[in-house]
């Protein structure tokens, strides 16, 4: 494991712990050597995770589209910042990167790009770990509706189970490093 993808927020959220814990995760990061992919901007959590990757000497990626570049701010201080056309060209390329996937609290921009590579990962087309970073239990209504889908006969448990949570940066990066997944068959 070499490279972690990062989804979050361009907002700073209500709490100060959101940017508190951003900026933790990237300081983690460089700690167990590992490089990041984000979104490629300077606003919110997302710049607070570059910065803090960045100033403990790592090595940040920003993939940004051509859309959102003065939308989002692109961050120009990176160690490599690749404009895009579009968000499905943004999305492959930080995935192309990626050997394993974190979210961090953000919005729907998030949910949908962490969506999309869990649904890979039940699906098999890759086995990189697909991490919730719960932080101020700002994930627990998710894991919940994993819960309810599951009852409801729409998720089998196993996909349930292919999801790293925790609360803790430290100990979800730990765990990354530690996964070994597996592909579930569906039918």
């Amino acid at each position: 494991m070499k490279t972690i993808a990062v989804y979050c927020g361009s907002s700073k959220g209500i709490d100060p712990i959101y940017m508190e814990e951003a900026e933790k995760l990237g300081r983690v990061l460089v700690d167990n050597g590992l490089d990041l992919v984000y979104g490629g901007a300077t606003v919110g959590c997302m710049g607070a995770v570059a910065d803090a990757v960045m100033n403990a000497g790592g090595r940040v990626i920003g993939v940004i589209p051509e859309k959102l570049k003065n939308i989002e701010i692109a961050h120009q201080q990176l160690s490599e910042l690749h404009v895009v056309r579009t968000m499905h060209e943004r999305k492959a390329l930080m995935a192309e990167y990626a050997d394993g996937f974190i979210a961090l609290p953000g919005g729907s921009g998030t949910l949908e790009e962490w969506f999309e590579v869990f649904t890979w990962a039940q699906l098999g087309y890759h086995n990189k770990p697909c991490a919730l970073l719960n932080i101020n239990d700002y994930y627990s209504p998710i894991i919940s509706l994993f819960d309810h889908m599951i009852e409801q006969g729409f998720v089998k448990a196993e996909y349930k189970d292919l999801i790293v949570i925790d609360r803790d940066s430290k100990e979800l990066v730990n765990k990354l490093k530690k996964y070994e997944g597996a592909y579930i068959h569906k039918w």
